[in-house]
C-alpha cells in the first residue's frame, strides 16, 4: 500500500463493525483502492481461521488486502467474558500474534505476500513486530515522546505509521475517546494532530515523514474531503 493512500473500511453505527471478510470483499469489487482491516483483536479470533480469512482476502481482492492485527483495546478482557471466550492473559496474547502470521506465511506461501500491519505497545510487541511485520504503527498516548519511535529496532526498514485523530477541529469516531480536547491536543503540538487545511497538512506530513520516518498515516473517514487535495499534493512523492 502506497503510504498516502487511506484504506477502505466500513463502519456501522453500533459498537459492532460488518465481519470484515465478506464486508471488505465487497468492497473491493466496487473500487480499485486497497482494503484492509485495522486491527483484528487475536484475543477473539482462532489463529488459523483468522489467517485463512486474511489469505482468502488477498486471494480475492488480487493482492489489495493488507492485515491490521494487534492484541485488543485495554479493557477487552471484558468482552471476551461477554462473548464466553476465554480470557487470554497479557502476556500471551503476542503468542497469538505470532501464530496468526505463522499460518499466514505458510497458506500464502512463495507467490503471495499478504502485507501485515501490527499495532504495538510495549517491548514484547516491537520485538515481534521488528521480526514480522510490514507496517508498524505505535499505540501511545497522544502527547507521548516519540523517542520511543525513534528507538524502534528498524533494522528491517518496515514502513512507520501514525494514527492522526484529530484534523483541524474534528476528532475521528473510533479512533479517540469521547472526551478527546482537540484543542489541547493542537496546544501541546502532538502528533495526533494534523490542520485541515490542506498545504498546511501537506507540509506537516512532509516533515513528519523526513524527520520521524512516518510514510503511513491514517484517518478517520470523516475528514475524506477535506484531505484530499493533500492526497493531490502528494501524490507521487
Amino acid at each position: 500500500m502506497c503510504g498516502w493512500c487511506a484504506l477502505a473500511r466500513l463502519r456501522c453505527p453500533a459498537v459492532w463493525q460488518p465481519a470484515p471478510g465478506p464486508a471488505l470483499a465487497v468492497a473491493a469489487t466496487i473500487t480499485d483502492l486497497r482494503v484492509g482491516t485495522w486491527v483484528y483483536a487475536s484475543p477473539v479470533r482462532p489463529a488459523w481461521s483468522t489467517a485463512w480469512e486474511a489469505h482468502s482476502l488477498t486471494v480475492l481482492t488480487g493482492g489489495r488486502f493488507e492485515m491490521g492485527i494487534g492484541t485488543g483495546r485495554p479493557g477487552i478482557g471484558e468482552q471476551l467474558r461477554e462473548l464466553g471466550l476465554p480470557t487470554v492473559p497479557v502476556n500471551q496474547r503476542w503468542g497469538q500474534v505470532r501464530e496468526i502470521l505463522t499460518a499466514l506465511r505458510e497458506l500464502d506461501g512463495a507467490d503471495l505476500h499478504t502485507p501485515v500491519a501490527m499495532a504495538v505497545g510495549g517491548p514484547k510487541a516491537e520485538a515481534l513486530a521488528a521480526e514480522l511485520a510490514d507496517t508498524v504503527t505505535f499505540v501511545m498516548p497522544h502527547t507521548e515522546s516519540m523517542q520511543r519511535v525513534r528507538d524502534f529496532d528498524n533494522r528491517r526498514a518496515v514502513e512507520l505509521a501514525l494514527h492522526v485523530p484529530v484534523v483541524g477541529g474534528s476528532v475521528a469516531p473510533f479512533m479517540a475517546g469521547p472526551d478527546t480536547d482537540a484543542a489541547a491536543i493542537r496546544a501541546a503540538d502532538s502528533l495526533a494532530f494534523i490542520p485541515s487545511d490542506p498545504a498546511a497538512a501537506a507540509e506537516e506530513i512532509l516533515r513528519r515523514r523526513e524527520e520521524i520516518g512516518f510514510s503511513y498515516f491514517v484517518f478517520g473517514a470523516g475528514v475524506a474531503g477535506v484531505l484530499a487535495p493533500v492526497v493531490s499534493k502528494l501524490g507521487g512523492r
